[in-house]
């Protein structure tokens, strides 16, 4: 018999998340049986902590709920013969050290997968935030050769990795953080302009500076002022890829911003909200495609590794503040 600790949501976000919003409760698992449904047994090994989180906890979640995420984890019984003892997934079943499937949820790490890197990049690079950056690049912001790429948070999960594509795809790329640090990173990534959003004294100058022809291609992961500062400078016929919306996830009072009928209309604009569940049926080839790149050395990555799940609230109001460079992720 196996005793899982699981991280609940004590009580709903009120403005920022606080560790006494959460409770980590114990939950004793039964045995497998043969010939039932339940046939594997499996234990986290890498536990993700997203933005997405924070609003989807208010949207999906009851007070009381395993908080929601993703997990590697690895096969510890099984009595199904698609899943080896050993054998390493990827799903989504919160915030909990041990869980029993049918296996209906897991998927298996791709078979090419080197031994030699990390598998907790199936929660960042080659994982979710990495096929967001893939589809909203080419499927929204269709980037052509040539262009100039503007994207924020550009030191995050999602937003260092889209740089790298725009730079595979032939663009010019601009990036935007919140520290010094952060923008070095982003330069030793090959990203042709950085700079400190917190230190320049116009937004909207610095944007300038770094492009004065403007953007073809703005992947947001913001949203707020910076959006609406950052659609002015939008080329004719520019796309707009709205993929997060950060800065307003802990906002108590929702953001009065300007309006952006303006400039969608002068230029012409597109601007797109997606999911990157809309490709679910081409995950293959996004992650393959991915995988591909970081063996080659054409994508870097750089995560943020917590250790002891008994630190996931802290890792995840960490990673809320801006404190993780690349993906944050938990180690059990």
């Amino acid at each position: 018999m196996v005793i899982a600790k699981a991280w609940v949501l004590k009580k709903h976000f009120d403005g920022f998340p606080k560790t006494s919003d959460f409770d980590l409760k114990e939950i004793e698992l039964p045995n497998l049986k043969d010939g039932g449904e339940q046939k594997l047994l499996l234990a986290s090994v890498f536990l993700s902590v997203d933005p997405y989180m924070r609003p989807y906890s208010r949207r999906l979640m009851k007070e009381g709920d395993i908080m929601i995420g993703t997990q590697v984890a690895r096969t510890v019984e099984s009595k199904n013969p698609a899943f080896a003892v050993g054998a390493f997934v990827v799903c989504d079943r919160g915030w909990r050290t041990h869980f029993i499937s049918d296996g209906k949820d897991l998927r298996l790490l791709p078979s090419s997968w080197p031994e030699s890197l990390p598998k907790s990049l199936a929660l960042g690079t080659v994982g979710m935030p990495g096929l967001t950056a893939y589809f909203g690049l080419l499927e929204v912001c269709k980037m052509k050769p040539g262009e100039t790429v503007l994207v924020n948070a550009a030191a995050g999960a999602v937003g260092s990795v889209v740089g790298q594509l725009a730079k595979i795809g032939g663009c010019k790329v601009v990036g935007c953080a919140g520290s010094d640090d952060k923008v070095a990173y982003l330069k030793k990534l090959g990203f042709d302009e950085a700079f400190n959003y917190k230190t320049v004294k116009s937004l909207d100058e610095a944007l300038s500076k770094a492009s004065p022809d403007g953007y073809d291609c703005f992947f947001d992961n913001v949203g707020g002022e910076f959006a609406s500062v950052a659609i002015n400078q939008m080329k004719k016929y520019g796309r707009i890829a709205v993929c997060g919306a950060i800065s307003e996830y802990n906002d108590s009072v929702p953001q009065k911003g300007p309006y952006v009928q303006y400039p969608m209309i002068f230029k012409e604009l597109q601007m797109e909200g997606f999911l990157v569940t809309r490709w679910n049926h081409r995950r293959e080839e996004g992650l393959n495609a991915l995988l591909k790149w970081v063996v080659e050395g054409k994508v870097k990555y750089h995560e943020q590794i917590t250790e002891g799940f008994e630190n996931m609230p802290m890792a995840f109001i960490g990673m809320l503040k801006g404190e993780n460079i690349g993906k944050a992720v938990v180690k059990v």
